[in-house]
């Protein structure tokens, strides 16, 4: 019996020894995926706010990638996280969600400026600002501060592998911008507004070569200069015309100007002949009968006339050639390869002068000197007013003025009107033909 109870004894003392280990190793192999698991909680953020990206639930997405930022400030997928929200703003799209999405990729570039992301974040900016683009008859703000980002993308990045997207980008976005001033200047330059043309086209074919028209624009311009009697400089251009233009249909014509001015013929240029001659062999698609419609219902701009071949601008805009409409005066613009030029006349309009930042306005000159001035010698700038019609002005001032003088010498006490006083400078001839017909109506 003893015996039979020792046995009994050992074999309980063996199933609880046996029972211990075994709760103890179960113990310690739970415990260890929640270490685990604890050490891994930022990359399960991560990844449940990719996945929440991915089938568009953006808002569970930028909470999950918060959280991960609030909690975890040390941990490897911040900078991550930090991208994937301004990712989820873009892709959400509308203009409060690419609004917010500038925002945040500029964050990220502040933060992280040396992370190979860093480039992403710039073209994601300007493509924010490109999506939000307007046509070239309405706004163009978005489509100055696309511009400005992909420039600045292009200059501080130009060995990535998203440079080629960037310049075709670069250059839709300037193809729209060149159009709406070349709009504007067909405008003026179909009236015969030479003042209000000229600047406008002269800013263009120095600043978007690649514009699909800069050819009618340097014809458009060099035009103006020929109808006010400025060959020298209208040859300028319908030589630039010829030698980087090429295969435009306006090249022969502009030859044909050449020989007629006994100006010399330029050599096409090999470059922009080897570039039109790619534009040509590059298929475009344009909308058909069936997609005009729905062009017109869009609200972006119709890019499929921009250029895909050439370096596009990458030089920002500034202030050194400013068009600023001051009430009466002359015309000042400054031709390529000439000098600065104009004369300061008695207009009756608005005028576009040419200033520097931190100038001063030129003083307006007096009336009389304004009157008897013409074109100065090798200008390079339209003439402002016509002489005949200046002296025709002075002399119906001239007119009044004896008609009133006679009739207070009859013994009339009139009051004194505009026409005695004199003209001011500036002065409209609806005026002046109102104050002498108030001068003939006095009574006798």
């Amino acid at each position: 019996m003893p015996t039979r109870n020792y046995n009994w004894m050992g074999a309980v003392l063996a199933v609880m020894i046996f029972t211990g280990c075994a709760g103890k190793k179960a113990t310690t192999n739970s415990a260890k995926p929640e270490a685990n698991e604890s050490a891994e909680a930022d990359k399960l953020l991560y990844e449940r706010a990719i996945n929440d990206l991915q089938h568009n639930r953006f808002e569970l997405a930028r909470l999950s990638m918060q959280t991960l930022i609030n909690t975890y400030p040390d941990s490897e997928y911040l900078a991550k996280a930090k991208l994937a929200i301004a990712d989820s703003y873009f892709k959400e799209g509308g203009s409060t969600g690419l609004t917010q999405a500038v925002a945040e990729y500029q964050d990220f570039i502040t933060f992280f400026p040396f992370l190979d992301e860093a480039s992403y974040a710039q073209m994601q900016i300007g493509m924010a600002h490109y999506r939000r683009m307007e046509k070239s008859d309405r706004d163009r703000s978005e489509a100055l501060e696309a511009e400005a980002a992909l420039q600045t993308f292009l200059q501080k990045y130009p060995q990535t592998e998203l440079t080629p997207r960037a310049e075709q980008r670069l250059r839709e976005v300037q193809e729209v911008l060149a159009d709406g001033d070349f709009r504007i200047a067909s405008f003026y330059y179909i009236r015969r507004m030479d003042k209000a043309s000229a600047p406008r086209l002269l800013d263009l074919v120095n600043r978007y070569p690649l514009f699909s028209a800069a050819d009618r624009a340097n014809w458009m311009l060099a035009s103006i200069y020929e109808r006010n009697e400025h060959k020298d400089v209208a040859s300028t251009y319908y030589a630039r015309l010829v030698k980087e233009y090429p295969l435009s249909p306006l090249a022969a014509e502009g030859k044909a100007k050449l020989v007629k001015f006994g100006a010399p013929v330029p050599q096409p240029d090999p470059t922009a002949l080897a570039r039109m001659q790619r534009e040509q062999q590059i298929p475009r698609e344009r909308p058909g009968l069936l997609k005009r419609p729905g062009e017109l219902l869009k609200s972006g701009p119709d890019v499929s006339t921009a250029a895909r071949v050439g370096t596009p601008t990458l030089t920002p805009q500034t202030e050194d050639a400013t068009d600023t409409l001051s009430p009466g005066a002359g015309l000042s613009v400054v031709a390529a390869g000439g000098g600065s030029g104009g004369n300061n006349g008695s207009g009756t309009g608005a005028y576009v002068q040419t200033v520097s930042p931190g100038a001063s306005d030129p003083p307006a000159g007096p009336s009389g000197s304004a009157a008897n001035s013409g074109p100065t010698p090798g200008s390079n700038v339209p003439p402002t007013a016509d002489a005949s019609a200046q002296d025709q002005s002075a002399q119906g001032g001239q007119a009044a003025t004896s008609t009133n003088a006679g009739q207070n010498a009859n013994g009339t006490a009139d009051p004194p009107s505009q026409a005695s006083q004199g003209t001011p400078q500036g002065e409209s001839s609806s005026k002046k033909k109102k104050s002498k017909k108030q001068v003939q109506l006095q009574p006798q």
